[in-house]
């Protein structure tokens, strides 16, 4: 067996550890920390296309006033009926503050039977809230609430 020059069994154990832990460091994805309402704004946007939206038709059912916005329960519900030809195509929801305005896309059929999704969710921050409904006839409405949290979420203190 032939050797390269320059090579030896601890040069190459080196590089291959090296190799193992460049691999094994996380990826770090830089973000703002706090969201603007330009970024609500331009979230929004991408949903809708542009298009205008009404208020009415949607009801977000969510806690005005929350202790701790580490899980908020929050329930939209679209008055619209969900026929095959006329029925409620997606429901989003966005939020103010937190650095991801657009929190939650859910995409409905006629076969859901009613428009109505129920999660939770996280909250940075007092903030509004904002549920927008897309319809089979591609109009665009929407509720929105301002919730008040008095113990944020996203936040770590060390003590």
């Amino acid at each position: 067996m032939q050797q390269l020059p320059n090579s030896s069994r601890r040069q190459f154990l080196g590089l291959a550890g090296g190799a193992a832990v460049l691999g094994a460091l996380p990826v770090v994805i830089v973000r703002p920390a706090e969201a603007t309402p330009a970024m609500l704004a331009s979230a929004i946007q991408n949903v809708t296309g542009g298009a205008a939206v009404q208020s009415g038709k949607v009801k977000l059912d969510i806690p005005p006033l929350v202790e701790n916005g580490n899980t908020v329960p929050m329930t939209v519900t679209v008055a619209h009926p969900m026929a095959p030809e006329d029925h409620v195509r997606s429901i989003h929801v966005f939020n103010e503050k937190n650095p991801q305005p657009n929190i939650a896309n859910f995409h409905l059929s006629p076969h859901n039977g009613r428009a109505q999704v129920s999660t939770r969710i996280r909250l940075a921050d007092s903030q509004k809230i904002v549920a927008i409904a897309k319809l089979s006839d591609g109009s665009f409405w929407s509720a929105s609430v301002d919730v008040v949290v008095t113990l944020a979420a996203c936040t770590e203190e060390v003590i």
